[in-house]
């Protein structure tokens, strides 16, 4: 039994909280003791209008999307000052620096994007010239290939700030994911659920991350008791499509792999960002297939559907 307290660094918002309890309590049911602490990241600072944002972190390293979340973390477990960091498995890299260990994966939420609204039940219930709130590429860019009418406002922040603006009228509907809805209790307004063959959701979308020291044998034993196989095995080999293809957050890319019965089922979409052309792949494979295979043959897939080409094209559009 271990015997040290486990030290969980946590973004301080709302939903990093939540997460960040919930492995705590799911470690006390371990007979392991937990304590949370906030670290107050870039990413959090960049919410603050007054806050102006570097153009690199404080030893130089280049701001990027996905490090202004999870930088200040990976340093405070360096530094020894946390044993464990609880992300957003969406939010990490596909690839994680040596010397950190993606510990365990526990079972995964609702990966489905969610549509929020109050006055329409559906997506292709809104009026011509809507504004959806997202800064999501991969959203947009789904959303405009099922309803090439719509518009949209930069929405930034964390799910509270997001409700917030969209509540005082910035926008008349929202797509955010289900699983940070369900988990704050913010589900009210939540009036479609999309298909996973419609809206594709981000790799790795509805599961947690748990994340160690690479070194740190004592916490990653307790840790890997909370790991759920299932979910593991999906979320790689949904990363595995993401990196095959690129690798980056701000691909327009979704994947989700589910098991049903004896089979392994993934869905997997790219799409151009004004949403005219789309490479879709549906695959099933036995069970015994590696997550890196299935990955890996899923990105070739979308490879043969002109997949690059639509992506290569996005980048100039993005320059």
């Amino acid at each position: 039994m271990i015997q040290k307290t486990i030290r969980i660094g946590s973004r301080g918002s709302q939903l990093a909280l939540w997460q960040a309890h919930h492995i705590a309590d799911r470690l006390r049911e371990q007979g392991v003791n937990a304590e949370v602490e906030v670290i107050r990241t870039v990413g959090d600072r960049m919410q603050d209008p007054n806050f102006k944002a570097p153009a690199t972190f404080e030893d130089g390293t280049p701001l990027d999307a996905k490090g202004i979340f999870i930088k200040e973390i990976e340093d405070a477990l360096l530094a020894g000052r946390v044993d464990l960091a609880v992300h957003s498995l969406k939010d990490l890299p596909t690839q994680l620096d040596a010397r950190f260990a993606l510990a365990a994966i526990p079972q995964r939420a609702d990966a489905r994007d969610a549509f929020v609204c109050e006055d329409y039940w559906g997506l292709h219930m809104l009026p011509g010239g809507s504004r959806i709130g997202t800064t999501s590429p991969r959203r947009k860019a789904m959303i405009l290939a099922l309803r090439p009418d719509v518009t949209f406002v930069e929405f930034r922040g964390n799910i509270d700030t997001r409700l917030r603006k969209w509540q005082e009228g910035v926008a008349d509907a929202l797509i955010l994911a289900s699983a940070g809805l369900d988990r704050i209790g913010r589900a009210e307004n939540v009036h479609q659920r999309f298909a996973v063959d419609e809206l594709t959701p981000a790799p790795g979308q509805g599961a947690l991350g748990l994340e160690t020291r690479a070194d740190d044998a004592e916490t990653i034993a307790a840790v890997r008791a909370l790991n759920c196989a299932d979910t593991e095995y999906a979320t790689q080999a949904e990363r595995h499509v993401l990196h095959a293809l690129g690798g980056g957050c701000q691909l327009p890319l979704g994947a989700y792999v589910h098991r049903v019965d004896e089979q392994w089922h993934l869905h997997a979409q790219v799409a151009s960002l004004d949403g005219e052309q789309v490479a879709h792949v549906k695959l099933s494979v036995p069970l015994a297939m590696s997550a890196k295979e299935l990955g890996e043959r899923g990105a070739e897939l979308l490879k043969q559907r002109g997949a690059l080409e639509l992506l290569r094209g996005d980048s100039r559009q993005d320059a």
